[in-house]
């Protein structure tokens, strides 16, 4: 499986956006700027995020976008399934019974072993990602990243609004 990059881009606006002081906006230009992506791309990002309520959007020339909720109230689960959408990663066709050695054997209603491993796997990474949210990622930021790149990412923020 392989997630889309807008997913990484929502993760990392979000934190982003989780810095901003309350009632402050951050534009798509100025976090497409800040992350080196395509503004056009991640506006589709940010667009899932607000259908999903997970960020809010204001118009105007202090326009822009804030987290609709607190940081520890975001999970990455949320984020993902608002840009990816809700499905499995893992969908099953039934193939084994195409057996051409099944004769009249049937095959039961319950899914294969592998069918069910692949389900199991999926449940462990959603709960992972359900466990996870982003203020948790921003306490981690502030214990790894040095105090003086968090103070020029905040004087940048402060300079675009």
């Amino acid at each position: 499986m392989v997630l889309r990059n807008h997913v990484e881009w929502a993760l990392h606006c979000c934190t982003v956006l989780a810095s901003l002081e309350p009632g402050q906006y951050l534009a798509t230009k100025d976090l497409a700027e800040f992350h080196g992506i395509p503004k056009e791309y991640l506006s589709k990002a940010l667009q899932a995020l607000s259908t999903a309520k997970i960020v809010e959007a204001t118009l105007g020339p202090t326009g822009g976008y804030r987290l609709a909720k607190a940081p520890d109230k975001i999970t990455f689960l949320e984020i993902v399934e608002a840009v990816e959408g809700k499905s499995s990663t893992f969908e099953c066709s039934e193939i084994r019974k195409n057996n051409p050695c099944l004769g009249k054997f049937k095959i039961g209603p319950r899914p294969c072993n592998i069918a069910r491993v692949m389900y199991r796997a999926d449940e462990a990474w959603r709960k992972e990602l359900r466990n996870t949210t982003i203020a948790m990622i921003m306490e981690q930021l502030v214990k790894e990243l040095p105090a003086e790149v968090l103070e020029k990412n905040k004087a940048w923020m402060d300079s675009r609004r």
